[in-house]
């Protein structure tokens, strides 16, 4: 139970501990931030494909990746549609349209870490002694980047940079729950979890492919976007690939 305690613990707070540089920054150029919002898109990205994607299709199979998938989708459709919206015009005056933005990212997110708390609960409460600390190193490690990127985020979108870091810190928070309750009802919860995985996978895909490409381009930093999502791509990969 104490090694529990700690790696979820743990695995919460790299989140706020990434989150933490952004407080550093307040001026952000056009340029610079639209290429910020396609670094964060390759994250998102490899994330997807490389974390969650595979995570789910070795826990289960392709019927319930693809329903999980759409799930995530339709899920993150239906709040764009019952939340006021307007989409991106490439202005960086449009604040309608970046606080629905903020919100739907910071959404994705939360949503996101939910079943990756599961999946540390899960882990700990299952025979494999070592299993659990395992997966809360590699979720931890991941939530670093994501911390930062998630109040980054909501700072070039104009919200104030302490209570861009606590929202952050809040996606943490919300992994521990989850954790806990992955620990609790280990049994009930273990078929679910593939399901979570790629529901987690279709939302990040729909802010990245609906929100985050079409505001990163259209201002005359296309290339700029376009290299800086390839290196936030990379970088994921990267990340992925060491952890194993």
């Amino acid at each position: 139970m104490n090694a529990m305690i700690l790696g979820s613990l743990a695995t919460s707070l790299c989140t706020a501990a990434g989150a933490l540089p952004a407080l550093l920054f307040s001026n952000i150029s056009h340029r610079g931030r639209d290429s910020l919002l396609a670094f964060t898109a390759g994250i998102m990205v490899a994330a997807s494909t490389y974390g969650l994607i595979p995570s789910s299709l070795k826990l289960s199979n392709l019927w319930v990746l693809t329903i999980g998938i759409l799930l995530g989708t339709m899920t993150l459709t239906l709040m764009e549609l019952l939340i006021p919206h307007t989409d991106p015009a490439h202005d960086i005056k449009r604040s309608d349209s970046t606080q629905t933005g903020s919100w739907m990212f910071l959404s994705a997110m939360a949503l996101h870490n939910l079943p990756e708390g599961l999946s540390v609960g899960v882990s700990y409460g299952s025979p494999n002694q070592e299993l659990g600390t395992i997966v809360a190193l590699s979720i931890g490690l991941q939530n670093i980047p994501e911390g930062f990127l998630t109040a980054l985020y909501l700072v070039t979108h104009g919200m104030r940079r302490r209570y861009a870091f606590l929202l952050a810190a809040l996606t943490g928070g919300l992994e521990f729950l989850s954790c806990w309750a992955g620990l609790k009802f280990t049994a009930s919860f273990a078929g679910i979890v593939p399901y979570g995985l790629a529901f987690a996978a279709g939302a990040m895909l729909f802010v990245v492919y609906k929100e985050l490409i079409p505001e990163s381009h259209g201002d005359g930093n296309e290339r700029a976007s376009t290299f800086s999502f390839i290196f936030g791509l990379l970088s994921m990969i990267a990340m992925t690939h060491l952890l194993g």
